[in-house]
């Protein structure tokens, strides 16, 4: 049994990249051709891969070749590895042309809706060299991204849970139930969530944090949400709303900057868990890069001045 050292001395990417064209093509010959080498060179690398691997990649065939088991077990294996290095390729030309930090922050609807562009413009005019990839995903798409490592950092819910990740504390928001002018509901102020349930509801993914939240509210109240229609974005809802199609819960900060008043109202839910915290995650905080560093003590020191 070779040992991992020894095992990633045997395999190189030269033969990597040729098994992943043969697989493919369906064809040594074929293969052969587009990476311009002889067909003799690439049936010897793809056997001594075979060789250091112990197991057969390939039935082989008058027409071409047929993946074993263990040949697609590789070429799973073999594309992630070649991604990665086409990544790693890209994130290193950009330090050459001046960019001295990369950094891929994974977060919630309600945190890019409410506080990241004005945190991240404030970052970037301190820091311009550092890029930063922004993705939008639902807390627990957050939560494995970083899990995983397809993100250096993650924001969001803190309720949803932190999979073994490391926290710490971003922003604290509130949930209000938005209804029309002139609803039932318009003139009783602050309300619970279960005084909303009589009533149809404009919803959000089935995954969000805000779904997750409000179904469970309304388990514990004996009742269901009756959501007479899905959408992805608060913007979205904030319009089916105004035009009657139901009531919805939303963070209230996000309420405002969408400027959703005119024909619209935002009701204070008195619920304990509408008050949340939004939380910054990573694998290990102290082992990120010098520029995700950077961007954790921007967001925590504007946590600091929020809470002050």
């Amino acid at each position: 049994m070779l040992s991992e050292r020894n095992f990633a001395r045997q395999i190189d990417l030269t033969s990597l990249q040729l098994f992943v064209a043969v697989c493919e093509l369906g064809s040594i010959g074929r293969a052969a051709e587009r990476e311009f080498i002889a067909a003799s060179a690439v049936s010897k690398r793809l056997s001594d891969l075979e060789t250091a691997l112990g197991t057969t990649l390939f039935h082989r065939h008058a027409r071409g070749v047929r993946l074993t088991p263990a040949g697609e077990g590789l070429l799973h294996h073999a594309r992630a590895v070649l991604f990665g290095l086409e990544k790693m390729q890209a994130e290193l030309a950009e330090y050459a042309d001046g960019v001295r930090g990369h950094v891929r922050v994974h977060a919630s609807i309600s945190a890019i809706v409410q506080f990241l562009p004005e945190d991240l413009g404030a970052f970037a005019r301190l820091h311009p060299e550092v890029k930063i990839d922004l993705e939008e995903h639902l807390s627990p798409e957050v939560l494995r991204a970083v899990q995983e490592g397809a993100a250096d950092l993650g924001l969001c819910n803190g309720a949803m849970g932190t999979m073994g990740l490391q926290t710490l504390p971003y922003r604290r928001d509130r949930l209000v139930l938005v209804v029309p002018h002139g609803h039932a509901l318009a003139s009783s102020g602050p309300v619970s969530f279960a005084a909303s349930l009589p009533f149809d509801h404009v919803g959000l993914h089935a995954n969000s944090s805000i779904h997750l939240a409000t179904h469970q509210a309304a388990t514990q109240a004996g009742a269901t949400v009756r959501v007479r229609i899905r959408v992805t974005g608060l913007d979205a809802m904030c319009r089916m709303i105004a035009n009657g199609l139901g009531v919805g819960v939303m963070p209230e900060r996000a309420f405002e900057l969408l400027h959703a008043g005119d024909a619209l109202q935002a009701l204070p839910l008195t619920d304990a868990w509408a008050q949340r915290q939004l939380l910054l995650v990573a694998r290990d905080f102290s082992s990120l890069p010098a520029s995700a560093r950077l961007l954790v003590d921007h967001l925590q020191a504007d946590d600091l001045q929020q809470a002050a």
